[in-house]
C-alpha cells in the first residue's frame, strides 16, 4: 500500500480503538506513532516529533498553573462567592455557576473548572433543595462554552492556532477566541437555564462524596475532641489541622500522649486523643480524652501546625490520615501562594496576550516561578499534569503531519468538494464541522480536530480562501461535545455525582449542539471572512 492509504488504515484503527474505550488512550496514541514509523510513512524522528512539538509542552505547562490556582484556595474563593451571592433559584443559580463555570475554564481548563466547581455546586444545590441533576449537565456544558474565550481554554484552541500559521495564515490572538466563545458562553448560560428544568432528569445519586469544607470539617472536630477554637483558628492560609489515625505496627504504639505535647518529626502540636477501641468495661469509644493516653493501634489524634509539615506528617507509614490535609488545604479560600499564583497567571496572560514570547515560553516560564516562588513543588507539578491529555496529543501530532506529507487530507478534500462543489464555502464548512461534531461525541476533541484540520486546511487552499474561518469554525464544532458522557472527561466527571444514565445527555446537548453548529458555519465567516 502507499503512504496515503496506510495513513487511512491507521486513522480507522486508531477510530476503532478509541470508541470502543477497551484501549487507554495513551496506548493509542503511542500506536499511532508506532504504526506511522512501522509502515514507512513517517521517519522515528518525524513519528515520535510530536513529544518535542512547543504545543504539547505548552499544554503541559498550562496544567500547573492550573493546579497552583486550585491548591492555593483560589478556585475554591470563587466558589464561595456562589454560595453566598446566587440565592436559591434554580434559573439564577445555573445562570451564577455557569458564568463562573465559563470564566475559570478560560484560565484553568474545562476540566479544571468542574473538578472545582463541582462539589460547590453539590453543596449549593442541596442548601437550595434543588436536585443536582439538574444543574450538573449545565455546569459541564458551560465550562465547555468558556473553553472558548482564551487561547488556553482548551488544547484544541492552541492546535488550530498552531495549524492556521502553518497552513500560511497567522496564529490567533490570546482573546481573540472570545469574539465567537463570548455569544457562545452566552447562549449556552441561557439555553442551560432555560431548558434544564425541563430537559434534564430529577435523579438522586446513590451517594455524593462529602466535599472538603472546612467549617462543616470544624464542626465535626469539635464535636468528637474537647477542642474548643473556632474555624478560623483551625484553618488559616499558613497552618490547619490533620485528624490520624495510629496505624497498626506503627512506631507510636506505647507511647503516652497529652494535649500540648508536639510531634518529634515535625514539631506539630497534639490538640486532642481519642481513643479508637475498647480498652475494657470502663472506656469511652470514640470520645475526646482530656488527660494523656497511652496509644494504640487505631487511637486518633489531632495535630495542628503549617500545611506543608501536615502532609509530611500525613505520609509517614506510622498515621492514616483520616482527610488529606491537601484537600482541606485548597478548600481555604485564598490560601498561602493565592497571591504569587494570582501575579504569575496575569504575567503569562500579558506575555500571551502581547505576544512577546512564543506560547510555550509562557508556559513554561510560569510553571517554572510557580516552582521557584514555592507555590508548587516538584511533585505537585508532575501530579498536575494530566499524561494522558500530553501523551494523546504528542501521539496524534505526526497523524496529522502525515495527513498532510502523503496527500491523504487532499485526497478527503478532493472527495468533498467533489460531492459539494466548490460554489459555497458554507457548505464546506457544514460538512467539515458536522463531521468534527460527530466524531467529538465518541472520541477526545483533541483526537479529533487533530484528524480533521489537515483536511480543512486541504479544502480551504483547494478553495483559495483564508485558513482562518476554517479552524475557528473546528474550534466551535470541537468544543460541541455534548450527547454523551464520554464525550469529554468534564461529561463524565458530573455522570455519577447527579446519576445520570448515558441517554441523559442529548436532550439538553441536541438543541445545544445545533446552535454551535450554526454559528460555527454562518457567524464564524462574518468575523473572520474567507
Amino acid at each position: 500500500m502507499d503512504p496515503a492509504a496506510w495513513t487511512f488504515l491507521i486513522l480507522g484503527v486508531a477510530i476503532v480503538a478509541f470508541v470502543s474505550g477497551k484501549v487507554p488512550l495513551a496506548v493509542v496514541s503511542i500506536g499511532v506513532a508506532l504504526a506511522l514509523w512501522a509502515t514507512g510513512v513517517l521517519t522515528l524522528s518525524g513519528a515520535f516529533a510530536g513529544f518535542g512539538d512547543p504545543t504539547v509542552l505548552f499544554i503541559a505547562s498550562l496544567f500547573v498553573v492550573s493546579e497552583s490556582l486550585d491548591a492555593t484556595g483560589v478556585t475554591a474563593w470563587l466558589g464561595q462567592q456562589v454560595v453566598t451571592r446566587a440565592g436559591q433559584g434554580r434559573r439564577r443559580l445555573t445562570v451564577v455557576i455557569g458564568a463562573m463555570a465559563a470564566v475559570l475554564s478560560a484560565f484553568i481548563s474545562i476540566n479544571g473548572a468542574v473538578a472545582a466547581l463541582l462539589p460547590v455546586v453539590v453543596v449549593v444545590a442541596v442548601r437550595a433543595r434543588i436536585v443536582p441533576s439538574k444543574m450538573l449537565i449545565p455546569l459541564a456544558f458551560a465550562a465547555s462554552a468558556g473553553s472558548l474565550l482564551t487561547l488556553t481554554g482548551t488544547p484544541v484552541n492552541i492546535v488550530v492556532s498552531e495549524a492556521a500559521a502553518a497552513a500560511g495564515g497567522r496564529e490567533f490572538g490570546f482573546f481573540e477566541f472570545a469574539l465567537v466563545g463570548a455569544p457562545l458562553v452566552i447562549l449556552t448560560v441561557a439555553i442551560v437555564a432555560l431548558g434544564g428544568n425541563r430537559l434534564l432528569p430529577e435523579r438522586r445519586a446513590e451517594h455524593f462524596g462529602d466535599p472538603a469544607d472546612p467549617s462543616e470539617h470544624a464542626r465535626a472536630l469539635r464535636d468528637s475532641y474537647a477542642v474548643d477554637m473556632d474555624t478560623a483558628a483551625l484553618f488559616t492560609a499558613r497552618d490547619g489541622v490533620a485528624e490520624v489515625l495510629v496505624a497498626p505496627r506503627s512506631r507510636l504504639i506505647g507511647r503516652t500522649v497529652s494535649a500540648g505535647m508536639t510531634t518529634r518529626g515535625e514539631d506539630l502540636v497534639i490538640l486532642a486523643v481519642r481513643r479508637g477501641a475498647d480498652d475494657g468495661p470502663n472506656a469511652s469509644r470514640g470520645t475526646g480524652v482530656t488527660g494523656s493516653l497511652t496509644l494504640q493501634a487505631g487511637d486518633a489524634v489531632l495535630v495542628q501546625g503549617p500545611w506543608a509539615a501536615l502532609t509530611r506528617y500525613t505520609q509517614s507509614a506510622d498515621v492514616i490520615a483520616v482527610t488529606p490535609p491537601q484537600s482541606l488545604q485548597r478548600a481555604v479560600p485564598l490560601g498561602r501562594g493565592a497571591k504569587r499564583a494570582l501575579v504569575i497567571l496575569g504575567l503569562m496572560v500579558l506575555l500571551l496576550a502581547t505576544g512577546l514570547v512564543p506560547p510555550a515560553v509562557a508556559g513554561l516560564l510560569a510553571a517554572g516561578s510557580l516552582i521557584l516562588t514555592g507555590v508548587l513543588t516538584i511533585p505537585q507539578s508532575y501530579r498536575a499534569i494530566s499524561w494522558t491529555t500530553v501523551i494523546l496529543i504528542a501521539g496524534m501530532v505526526p497523524l496529522s503531519s502525515a495527513f498532510i506529507a502523503t496527500g491523504a487530507a487532499g485526497r478527503v478534500a478532493d472527495v468533498v468538494l467533489a460531492v459539494i462543489g466548490s460554489t459555497s464555502p458554507q457548505l464546506a464548512l457544514l460538512v467539515l464541522c458536522a463531521l468534527t461534531m460527530v466524531l467529538g461525541q465518541f472520541i477526545s476533541n483533541v483526537a479529533t480536530v487533530l484528524i480533521v484540520t489537515p483536511i480543512a486546511v486541504a479544502i480551504s487552499q483547494e478553495l483559495g480562501l483564508s485558513v482562518l474561518p476554517f479552524m475557528m469554525a473546528l474550534t466551535v464544532a470541537g468544543a460541541a461535545s455534548f450527547l454523551t458522557p464520554v464525550a469529554t472527561p468534564a461529561n463524565l466527571m458530573v455522570l455519577q455525582p447527579g446519576g445520570y444514565r448515558f441517554g441523559d445527555y442529548w436532550k439538553l446537548g441536541l438543541p445545544l449542539m445545533l446552535v454551535y453548529l450554526a454559528v460555527a458555519v454562518l457567524y464564524v465567516p462574518l468575523v473572520w471572512p474567507f
